[in-house]
């Protein structure tokens, strides 16, 4: 284990500050430069070596400071391997009368101190105190087994500031390591919660959409049931071409109960439905442009001004049109009532020969909105909506600082030209695509 950790020469940088990038690089080079100034004269001057040889060893300590910022465990070991070096050559230059700071000197303490915070920082907890381990051993080796003549001892004193470093140096890379952890689970929560919505909204659009398709299913079996009855004498090739497409409408129908009453429970084994988000009975009709009356009172009865504009010829849509125009307009209202308080709305559906364009505009709040305990993710129910019949949605703040929703539904029509919208004007933008006969 000691060798898996240690002894390697592994790439481990800083991590990248958020505040000044080169800062901690630049201060280690500083404090790197005065231990080389500082040990080789208190080498040469004090320990009674050569100049040459205090500066190569004055090096080799500054050299593992600059070392560990990328290259911690090597870098520990240079500075280990300079202090044993130190250790052994004062000691045989150390005379009687003259203390000399051993086996340790002040630089290159200071030096080591720099090499373990720069390890402990990037290592694992295990690794450092391994590190420290070893050289507190190799300290009291030096000091306590070997020992010298005359000399002032700072094995104690490293080993404790040794092990203070490393402690800070474990706090900081904790902390560091908690709040990265803290940031990819904040993350993760919002994408979850907003994946969790997106499937909440898709599973209610499967079973508005369900009860559409339901509905058409029982139309086809009732008009194959009495399609033979409006002709006189009908062969026995279309009756039973009839019947077979009544006998698949209604087996088509069967399932298709059966799969919408899972989507309406909130438990697939449990019998029974649960009511929709705006608190509508589950099996009740799906609502088109032909309630939004109702919507609207419902909303001024909440305490929000709306108006409601028309223009263009109304047309008949698709109820998968008018289901998700509906839903849009009732989302829009509901994050007025929630994030503008004392706004006031303005719905305007336009209806132009390629579809049907919504747009729910309302001004500035004119208080501060009270928290809201939603999961925040209206938008995507709209956007999900529109997508699913290949349409478009913007959804901007205004300059005066009100907000608005405009999304277009096309509606297909084979009576119609193609759609203008496919390759001319964008319809969420271009009035003159609107058709201005009452």
């Amino acid at each position: 284990m000691l060798r898996d950790d240690l002894w390697t020469a592994r790439v481990d940088p800083l991590p990248p500050s958020t505040w000044l990038r080169w800062l901690p690089h630049g201060i280690v080079f500083l404090a790197a430069l005065g231990v080389l100034l500082g040990d080789a004269a208190q080498l040469a001057d004090n320990g009674g070596l050569d100049p040459g040889l205090a500066f190569l060893i004055a090096l080799g300590q500054s050299g593992a400071m600059i070392l560990a910022l990328w290259r911690p465990v090597p870098a520990w070991w240079l500075s280990l391997a300079a202090m044993l070096v130190t250790a052994t050559a004062v000691r045989a230059a150390m005379v009687d009368g003259h203390k000399f700071t051993w086996p340790w000197t002040a630089a290159g303490l200071i030096a080591h101190l720099f090499v373990l915070l720069l390890l402990g920082l990037r290592v694992r907890t295990r690794v450092s105190l391994e590190a420290l381990g070893l050289t507190a051993l190799v300290t009291y080796v030096v000091q306590g087994l070997l020992g010298a003549r005359d000399y002032q001892p700072t094995g104690l004193v490293a080993v404790i500031l040794f092990a203070v470093a490393v402690v800070l140096a474990i706090a900081l890379r904790g902390r560091r390591e908690a709040r990265s952890q803290l940031r990819e689970q904040t993350s993760l929560t919002v994408e979850e919660r907003a994946r969790r919505t997106l499937l909440e909204e898709r599973s209610r659009i499967a079973r508005e959409l369900h009860d559409v398709v339901a509905h058409h299913m029982s139309v086809i079996s009732i008009q194959a049931q009495v399609a033979p009855h409006l002709v006189e004498n009908p062969p026995d090739e279309l009756k039973e071409n009839l019947a077979g497409i009544r006998q698949n409408a209604l087996e088509a129908l069967t399932e298709l109960r059966r799969v919408l009453g899972v989507l309406r429970s909130e438990d697939p084994g449990t019998p029974g439905a649960a009511p929709d988000r705006d608190g509508t009975a589950p099996h009740a009709p799906q609502p088109t442009l032909d309630r939004l009356d109702a919507l609207v009172e419902n909303t001024r009865a909440a305490g929000l001004t709306v108006t409601v504009e028309h223009s263009g010829r109304r047309r008949p849509l698709p109820p998968g049109v008018e289901l998700s125009a509906y839903r849009i307009v009732q989302e829009a209202l509901s994050n007025v009532l929630r994030h503008a308080p004392g706004a006031t709305a303005r719905v305007h559906l336009t209806h132009l020969p390629a579809g049907l364009r919504v747009d729910v505009a309302n001004t500035p709040p004119t208080r501060a909105p009270a928290p809201s305990q939603g999961a925040g993710h209206g938008l995507l129910g709209m956007r999900e909506r529109v997508a699913m019949l290949d349409g478009r949605l913007r959804a901007e703040r205004l300059p005066d600082g009100g907000y608005r929703v405009t999304a277009f539904l096309p509606a297909d029509d084979p009576d119609r030209p193609p759609d203008p919208s496919t390759d001319g004007p964008d319809p969420l933008t271009d009035h003159s695509l609107e058709d201005d006969t009452p």
